[in-house]
């Protein structure tokens, strides 16, 4: 459910307008000249059938401005009338372009900021919001449901205040020629506006639907691309496109229930305008048999008010769009009342470089209540140790890591850098003493030269090869045709495993931040490329404080202290790790033995 009322959400739409307030006033004046255009553009028919064929006199502002020569000359009058046709379809169109240029150019430009807004407040969310509403979600947000604002702001709002503005002359200038037509044209004004107000609640709910639904089918397009090795190993394509269909089904389903109350509301619009212009003909024929009006004067006045039921017709069908585009407001704007679970407290002091001294006092931490993922867990290792981790799979090492950076917060107990809180430093300040290498590498479709850099944007060539040669990838690169300037692929999967790997490595090395971690990365690769990697990282962790995650025992030698995870909790913490290793490497041993000997039994 969304929180917004109506009037918080349109408040939410006036900040967002508000930098643009001089194109849109430029809209505005724009869109305000339709009324006068409008007013003329029946004139000259009136003219050419009063004035021209018929002896009635021209208007009287008409006569004001032009001479004798053209008021009293059937020729010249019909060339009035012909001039002024030509000018105000010209005028028109000019207006018109004018109109949709700036309404174009101020559209895109707010849509590109709203965007940028969302794509900046998202990339700073806390990952606990990620894992609950999925990339996909956020996707659909930022490039569908930010254009319902744009929609809203320029295409909805001005044509909305516009419209009203030409009704209300309209209504003026119709009561001057003949008030009992504007009057019979108005009855239906009220009717209009009930038959609103019942659809529009209505709409406006089947509109987040529709929204919800699609946003749930890109998930699922999302989802087995991302996956599209694996859905293809166990030939899952029919299956997959099955459950897209069905999303897309429901999507479908749901569009259609909106386009059919749209369809009907249009439907009882176009009955009740009909019904309007059906009286004002019934009357004015009646006015005209008893010379109360002239057909000419009638003419003008059933133009004007073909006139009147547009600009109805585009208030009653623009408070029904913006029913649609509202929702989607409301969904964007949901997204930037998101608040992180990690904030950067209000006095936090920045950290230029720091030595690299951790500790753990108590720690506890869960994502949710009930499951417990680590419990106080306390240990100390001075700066430039090399901490291995060590446990069974899900005993919570990642997760431990992962609070080192502040990508979550401890849900009780402290972490100290330097003996000082994790949360009294700038976040950005904390975040740029960490070089992070994971299990999976993430590497991103540009260049391998790039992919170094991405530690530090401006890096010099020399320096980027000097990390390349320091991660023992460099004679890998230089093979390539085309070396550093190599593309990668999405997702770097256009090199090997190890080759990616490597690279993590490089910018890490380039990075040169203080504090290493190291989680699983030698996880997936083969002994050959495994020996590099441990070699990289030996001289990465010189002088550096690193914590090492890997189940691998030979990984773990060049660690300086040994911890050990169980179910969320610490159980072993040692600086022998050479004598621990043996004894370990003793108990594999036999294990392995006993296997085979229970096998070859």
């Amino acid at each position: 459910m969304y929180k917004y009322d109506s009037r918080s959400l349109y408040w939410q739409l006036l900040q967002q307008a508000r930098p643009y307030w001089l194109n849109l006033s430029g809209i505005f004046l724009l869109s305000f000249l339709s009324a006068p255009f409008a007013l003329l553009t029946p004139l000259p028919l009136k003219i050419a059938v009063d004035s021209v064929l018929g002896h009635d006199p021209l208007p009287r502002f008409l006569q004001a401005w032009l001479p004798a020569a053209v008021t009293q000359s059937p020729s010249g009058l019909l060339a009035l009338a012909l001039g002024l046709l030509i000018a105000v379809a010209v005028l028109t169109q000019f207006r018109d372009l004018a109109n949709a240029l700036l309404t174009a150019y101020t559209g895109e430009k707010l849509l590109r900021g709203f965007r940028a807004q969302l794509f900046r407040h998202v990339q700073r969310l806390s990952f606990s919001y990620h894992d609950t509403k999925g990339t996909a979600d956020s996707t659909y947000r930022i490039q569908y449901d930010a254009a319902s604002v744009q929609y809203i702001i320029v295409e909805g709002v001005v044509p909305f205040i516009t419209s009203a503005i030409t009704f209300l002359t309209m209504i003026y200038v119709i009561t001057r020629i003949n008030w009992q037509l504007a009057a019979v044209a108005l009855a239906v004004s009220p009717a209009i506006v009930l038959v609103s107000r019942a659809y529009r609640r209505r709409m406006r709910r089947q509109s987040r639907e529709v929204r919800k639904i699609e946003s749930s089918a890109l998930a699922v397009v999302h989802e087995v691309l991302g996956a599209a090795r694996v859905v293809k190993a166990f030939g899952q394509e029919d299956r997959e496109e099955e459950r897209f269909m069905q999303k897309s089904n429901e999507g479908m389903r749901a569009r259609l229930r909106l386009v059919f109350s749209e369809g009907g509301y249009g439907l009882l619009l176009a009955l009740l305008t009909a019904a309007g212009m059906a009286a004002v003909l019934y009357i004015g024929v009646h006015a005209i048999q008893a010379r109360a009006l002239t057909l000419g004067s009638f003419m003008l006045v059933w133009g004007y008010i073909a006139q009147l039921y547009g600009p109805l017709k585009t208030i009653s069908k623009k408070a029904a769009s913006l029913q649609t585009h509202l929702a989607g407001a409301e969904r964007a704007f949901a997204v930037l009342d998101e608040l992180p679970d990690v904030l950067e407290r209000p006095n936090a002091r920045p950290l230029a470089g720091a030595r690299g001294a951790m500790a753990f006092r108590n720690v506890s931490f869960a994502y949710d209540p009930s499951r417990p993922v680590l419990q106080d867990v306390s240990f100390q290792i001075e700066a430039g140790t090399c901490l291995g981790i060590a446990g069974t799979t899900g005993a919570g090492k990642t997760t431990l890591v992962n609070l080192l950076t502040r990508f979550y917060d401890p849900t009780s107990g402290q972490i100290l850098l330097d003996g000082v809180d994790l949360r009294d430093y700038k976040l950005a300040d904390l975040r740029n003493q960490f070089a992070i290498v994971l299990q999976e590498p993430v590497l991103f479709s540009t260049s391998i030269a790039e992919n170094i850099a991405y530690a530090r944007p401006g890096a010099r060539e020399a320096d980027i090869i000097a990390a390349a040669k320091a991660a023992n990838v460099h004679d890998f690169i230089a093979r390539l045709p085309q070396g550093y300037e190599t593309l990668v692929g999405e997702r770097g999967l256009r090199l090997s495993g190890g080759e990616r790997q490597r690279i993590s490595l490089a910018r890490a090395f380039l990075k040169a931040a203080p504090i290493l971690i190291l989680d699983e990365p030698t996880s997936s690769v083969d002994t050959k490329t495994e020996a590099a990697i441990v070699e990289a990282m030996g001289r990465l962790a010189r002088a550096r404080t690193t914590f090492l995650i890997t189940h691998r025992l030979s990984t773990l030698a060049m660690c300086d202290v040994l911890l050990k995870i169980e179910n969320g909790c610490l159980v072993g913490l040692t600086r022998d790790v050479s004598a621990t290793l043996r004894k370990e490497l003793a108990v594999s041993g036999r294990d392995v033995a006993l296997r085979r000997s229970k096998a070859e039994a």
